[in-house]
């Protein structure tokens, strides 16, 4: 008894620490300026709910939100895709230079973009004349696959080969029986996939800080909330930048509320095991 009480009150707290921020990022962006600024009061005195209504035409966060969406949805579809079909062709085939392959992608996972290989991806984004484009981000990210390609390889393993064997005697070439047998089996991987790359990209930041300097209409939400807090009228639009921040957060909370039950099942398979 005395243990279930301990375990409760730990997992009370570190709810608390984890949703508290979220909480004053809300109840800020409902404030006045002035009172958010002071800080005297943690609820506000005036609800203003008409911060969300301002900050999205005045901000300019209609915009953003919409870059962010393209980014976002973009990356998601591509690398759900390639990954998929990687994974395919790992599990399913034999082929000189598999391993090497697969080591390859184990290795990308410890690179750090930003501090090896950004520079050599903007030259090669010039090349292509993508430098100025939302494009370029997303094709960058779609190359950053490696742990989605583990992840639907681990999935794929589980899908019996049988099934292959069968759609193979019915007639199906080797890519009808990804797309017409095996993909769908892989609904469950794909959706947890989506939820982590939907959230990376959404979440990116200095790739298309990097790629929309020199157009700030393209620019996503995160680095045009980073702006606004840096810019000439960060002092007077603090009530904006907590609206934007908390509409940043929903489609993350949409998106994880679709794959939810994916999600789950992957995390209640992955403890059974």
């Amino acid at each position: 008894m005395l243990g279930q009480i301990v375990l409760w009150i730990f997992l009370l707290a570190i709810a608390f620490l984890t949703l508290f921020p979220v909480l004053i990022a809300i109840l800020g962006s409902l404030k006045t300026n002035m009172e958010l600024t002071t800080g005297a009061t943690i609820f506000p005195s005036n609800w203003m709910f008409e911060n969300y209504v301002q900050a999205w035409k005045q901000a300019n966060f209609s915009t953003f939100t919409w870059n962010s969406m393209f980014v976002s949805i973009s990356t998601t579809i591509g690398t759900l895709i390639i990954a998929s079909m990687a994974a395919y062709v790992i599990d399913r085939l034999g082929f000189p230079g598999k391993k090497l392959y697969v080591a390859i992608q184990g290795g990308t996972l410890f690179v750090s973009v930003g501090a090896v290989v950004l520079r050599p991806q903007f030259e090669l984004m010039i090349s292509l004349n993508l430098h100025t484009s939302l494009w370029a981000v997303v094709l960058i990210l779609i190359s950053a696959h490696a742990y989605i390609f583990f992840i639907l390889l681990s999935f794929m393993s589980g899908i019996p080969r049988e099934l292959d064997e069968a759609a193979t005697i019915d007639g199906c070439s080797l890519g009808g029986t990804f797309w017409r047998v095996t993909l769908p089996l892989l609904r469950p991987g794909l959706a947890v996939c989506a939820l982590f790359t939907f959230r990376h990209a959404w979440n990116e930041y200095l790739l298309p800080m990097v790629f929309t300097m020199s157009k700030p209409n393209l620019q996503t939400l995160t680095v045009g909330l980073a702006n606004l807090k840096y810019g000439m009228a960060a002092a007077s639009q603090t009530h904006f930048m907590m609206a934007g921040a908390c509409l940043s957060i929903l489609p993350i909370l949409v998106v994880y509320i679709f794959a939810n039950k994916s999600f789950m099942q992957m995390t209640s398979g992955s403890l059974k095991g």
